[in-house]
């Protein structure tokens, strides 16, 4: 059945991208200036998720479909691709990884053995493409935390890991300890500062792939109670009849915890 409402909202997409009538801000955007926007409103989606919040989730699904349209006109007016060849692409992948529903329907199949099943022809379209490493650039093309999750995961698979979660804990402490002596100097390197942090964050990535952790979940968490305890303090501050801009480090310390002890 035509979804009219979805082809309604092409052509304004269409009509945006206009290069006689459409609008100034939409006509000088490329693929790659439009990037921080796809990767702002998807985690603006996480967050409606993980809030429960329905009306924001319908909302930030748009703006997300806004970026896919956006995109796939551009492609169009370059002459790259147009929107139906991202739908076959789409398709023709979602029927060729899904066997067990589009081929030979397997009623019994478990979520674990389809994941397993997933992996396994996408590793076998690898050895079709050539490619003659286990570790491919595409698990750079992720955010940073999660790529480390990945090569992770990777080298678990061929057994180039750790033994368990204290091997990595240890692994933790030595990157610790390399950056702190590259702290130490009255001088330091910022490049050989900047190499012993990434050492450290990934490092912690591992661990926390050991403790069966989802590292993008707990440091959004983390991030979540910090702003929770700030605005407390906020708070406490203004109770006490004092303006934040006003207090040292000392004294906001004290009001940081007792926020921490409510």
């Amino acid at each position: 059945m035509e979804n009219k409402e979805f082809n309604s909202l092409k052509e304004v997409v269409k009509k945006l991208r206009d290069p006689k009538d459409g609008c100034p801000w939409d006509l000088k955007q490329t693929h790659l200036t439009l990037l921080p926007y796809l990767i702002e409103e998807s985690f603006e989606f996480i967050n409606a998720v993980e809030s429960k919040d329905n009306v924001h989730m319908k909302e930030e699904l748009g703006d997300i479909l806004l970026q896919v349209l956006l995109h796939a006109t551009i492609s169009e007016q370059e002459g790259s691709f147009e929107f139906e060849d991202i739908c076959r692409t789409l398709k023709e992948k979602l029927i060729k990884r899904h066997p067990h529903v589009f081929k030979e329907k397997d009623p019994s199949i478990t979520a674990e053995q389809v994941s397993i099943n997933w992996k396994k022809i996408k590793e076998q379209e690898k050895k079709e493409s050539k490619e003659k490493t286990l570790i491919s650039d595409d698990v750079l093309k992720y955010p940073s935390m999660l790529s480390a999750l990945k090569i992770g995961k990777l080298t678990e698979n061929i057994g180039f890991d750790w033994e368990d979660y204290n091997q990595v804990s240890w692994k933790v402490e030595e990157e610790w300890q390399e950056l702190k002596e590259e702290l130490a100097p009255a001088t330091i390197s910022r490049e050989r500062v900047k190499e012993e942090v990434g050492d450290l964050l990934f490092s912690t990535v591992q661990l926390a792939r050991h403790l069966e952790i989802d590292p993008e979940q707990c440091l959004r968490e983390s991030n979540n109670k910090f702003i929770k305890r700030f605005r407390l303090m906020e708070s406490l501050i203004s109770d006490s009849g004092y303006k934040i801009e006003e207090l040292n480090q000392k004294e906001m310390d004290h009001f940081w915890d007792k926020a921490k002890k409510q």
